[in-house]
């Protein structure tokens, strides 16, 4: 069984090797690492991801990190990560844009 620290080494290696302009989501880590451990990949984001480009792993739906959408939006804005924005005049802070996942989806080459 790997040692806690292997585990957040290795997210952190994955989250490192995302290039700008391009996302993955926290299951996509934890399956790039051989794991479902999605929930895993938020923590140690949540402990550590201020070492790493962390607005580069975003939530199901392309939504960035709880709470974090102003402060990655400038990151995106500057990668020119493909974005949709909400046409809803009333949309929450949280729903103002969303990452258009289709387009920026990264997969590491095997």
């Amino acid at each position: 069984m790997s040692e806690p620290d292997d585990f957040v080494s290795r997210v952190l290696g994955v989250v490192n090797s995302i290039p700008p302009g391009r996302v993955m989501t926290y299951g996509g880590v934890a399956a790039q690492l051989g794991s479902r451990a999605a929930r895993a990949v938020g923590q140690v984001m949540a402990r550590y991801g201020s070492e790493v480009a962390w607005w580069r792993v975003i939530r199901a739906g392309g939504y960035p990190p709880i709470g974090h959408d102003a402060q990655a939006l400038p990151h995106y804005r500057a990668e020119k990560t493909p974005l949709l924005l909400s046409k809803n005049p009333s949309a929450t802070a949280d729903d103002t844009y969303r990452v258009d996942y289709a387009a920026a989806r990264w997969s590491p080459p095997a």
